[in-house]
């Protein structure tokens, strides 16, 4: 059974946030069990979230979900250990295990690039 993968020592970072607003729209939202709040980027190419867990893992699924119209039309997955470079990693049942994971949303189906995210989960099995 997977479980989730982020926890109180999940580092993260995202891309940009709506007008450097972060107590309305910053990145904590995507992941307070709150469906009415959400991580809101500001509007330009390739926004992206990036993860480091406390330890590695093995990914077997990822859960985004959006605000219509402000969605990731294309995405990437690129995962690596601590020191090392990012690498796509997709399919991610094919994945080597990782301790970091950057979503890449290279386009937007918004005009402006804007990307809203009101739950991302990442699920897997935490190793030692």
């Amino acid at each position: 059974m997977a479980d989730s993968l982020i926890c109180s020592n999940t580092q993260s970072r995202v891309s940009s946030v709506l007008n450097r607003d972060v107590k309305q729209f910053g990145k904590k939202f995507m992941f307070d069990c709150n469906e009415e709040t959400c991580w809101n980027s500001d509007q330009g190419e390739s926004q992206w979230v990036l993860l480091e867990f406390p330890q590695p893992v093995k990914l077997s699924e990822l859960r985004i979900q959006f605000q219509g119209g402000f969605s990731g039309k294309s995405c990437k997955l690129e995962g690596s250990s601590k020191e090392a470079n990012l690498k796509h990693i997709f399919p991610i049942q094919d994945a080597p295990s990782v301790e970091k994971l950057k979503i890449v949303f290279e386009n937007s189906a918004d005009f402006f690039g804007r990307i809203i995210v009101y739950t991302l989960e990442i699920l897997g099995e935490k190793l030692l």
